[in-house]
């Protein structure tokens, strides 16, 4: 019954940030997401509705089922985090989905906590893993090299996954493990309030845009996340191993230095 509840609990508060944060929309002229095509998980919580009405006060927190069926609201601990490193401190024993069975380190995110960018990609690897640190291994180095082309330094920037465990052999994450994981990264971007957010390959794009459009179609333009101006590109590792996208991925971050000129100006 514990991991029937932890399971319950964890997809019902992912919703309810969810709908706090899902509102995006393209940029400038671009034409908006077609709703059909997004993906939620209301799918595997359909049996559970919510409640249609509640006070302001209700609405901003996370909801878990009570003994009755309906939902009561709980507010976990880490949602009140001021710093990233109180935050991190709060969620890195985290044991909401398996993957902590698994994981050396938890990979929470590391660079600057002002940071107005912030780079977002799949999840950790197995150096990343070892280290405790976000883009360490091969990618990492890429995407180092990556940043400095466009004047960035990592230290200027702060760089972290969807995931903050490695999936076992680098698989793709579950949708599970997605939806335990990304509010931990909405609190960090809460914290951090950037203007400019870099998501890295298809997972970390079509998270936060919640959509299943292809990565192809989705870079080459701005797109906004909960206020926050969003490029999207090809993640370093598929570079690697796809070396003519590197071509659109210098485009993509051109464009994105451009734009962070302007706002700084």
């Amino acid at each position: 019954m514990g991991d029937i509840k932890k399971i319950i609990d964890g997809s019902v508060s992912y919703l309810k940030y969810r709908e706090k944060y899902s509102p995006v929309t393209l940029y400038e002229n671009e034409v908006s997401i077609d709703k059909s095509e997004i993906s939620t998980p209301e799918e595997t919580t359909s049996e559970m509705p919510l409640k249609k009405s509640a006070s302001k006060e209700e609405s901003d927190n996370p909801i878990v089922r009570d003994d009755n069926s309906s939902y009561s609201l709980i507010r976990e601990d880490w949602m009140e985090a001021a710093t990233l490193d109180e935050l991190n401190e709060k969620i890195c024993g985290c044991q909401k989905c398996d993957l902590w069975k698994t994981r050396t380190n938890f990979v929470f995110g590391t660079g600057n906590p002002n940071a107005d960018l912030v780079v977002v990609g799949e999840a950790p690897g197995q150096e990343e893993d070892k280290q405790g640190k976000p883009f360490v291994g091969r990618a990492g180095q890429l995407l180092t090299k990556i940043l400095e082309a466009i004047n960035f330094k990592r230290e200027d920037v702060y760089i972290c996954n969807i995931l903050k465990s490695r999936p076992p052999n680098n698989r793709n994450p579950l949708p599970f493990e997605i939806q335990q994981c990304e509010p931990y990264l909405i609190k960090q971007l809460e914290i951090i309030k950037p203007k400019f957010i870099l998501a890295l390959g298809t997972f970390a794009s079509q998270t936060l845009l919640q959509t299943k459009e292809p990565l192809g179609k989705l870079r080459g333009r701005f797109h906004m996340y909960n206020g926050i101006k969003m490029m999207v590109t090809y993640h370093p590792a598929a570079l690697l191993r796809n070396p003519h996208w590197k071509k659109p991925t210098w485009e993509d971050v051109q464009m994105l230095r451009d734009e962070y000129d302007k706002s700084t100006k």
